[in-house]
């Protein structure tokens, strides 16, 4: 099963042909199913059926029947994100075709979200990176690649930088040349606690990804 969880769409969907299919013995033909959703096309039915399909609700037989899984008659559930509509042509023009391609969510814009933490930022040293003052950023519980921003803690405070790994130690470097570097001692930096690598950030213009 790919994922257990569906969009709301797809919920109202599995709840008519199910119930549609307790009442009547029968699945509803296409074009039942196209009225009631309004779809525009045949194609947007079989595309949901193949959804249901592949996240487990439904099970198709040898004969291109569908029947409804075990364990699935119950109230699904629903995963929150953004819908994905359809496709777009991106080279010469093609016919719109609606169809319910499910949720981007934040599990598919972070696989390892529960590796994942956010702060808020105080102060503009990384301007220049996109980051600004009373933003969120994100956080992946792991160190940064050389060169790359991480949020660390050092002498009982924390910084938001790039960290570059020297043969003198550690060096802290702002995005905005109103800052000064941090440079950190080869003793000292055993006192260093990486606390995360960016992996992005939030503000009110919405979510960047690293």
């Amino acid at each position: 099963m790919d994922n257990a969880q569906l969009t709301r769409k797809q919920i109202e969907f599995f709840k008519f042909i199910r119930d549609y299919k307790q009442e009547h013995e029968v699945w509803p033909t296409y074009r039942e199913i196209t009225g009631k959703f309004g779809f525009k096309s045949p194609n947007s039915v079989t595309q949901n059926l193949q959804s249901l399909v592949k996240k487990g609700y439904l099970i198709k037989g040898d004969d291109n029947d569908y029947e409804i899984s075990p364990g699935m008659d119950d109230q699904p559930r629903e995963v929150s994100g953004i819908q994905v509509r359809g496709l777009i042509a991106a080279g010469s023009l093609q016919d719109a075709l609606e169809m319910d391609l499910g949720m981007i969510t934040m599990e598919y814009l972070f696989p390892d979200l529960d590796k994942i933490f956010a702060l808020r930022v105080s102060g503009m040293s990384m301007r220049n990176s996109g980051i600004h003052d009373g933003d969120f950023v994100l956080l992946s519980h792991e160190e940064p690649k050389d060169g790359g921003i991480g949020a660390v803690l050092y002498n009982g405070e924390t910084s938001l930088k790039k960290v570059f790994k020297t043969s003198s130690g550690l060096r802290l470097e702002p995005a905005n040349d109103d800052y000064s570097e941090i440079v950190i001692e080869p003793g000292d930096a055993e006192e260093v606690n990486v606390l995360g690598r960016y992996v992005g950030h939030v503000n009110k213009t919405g979510m960047f990804k690293a």
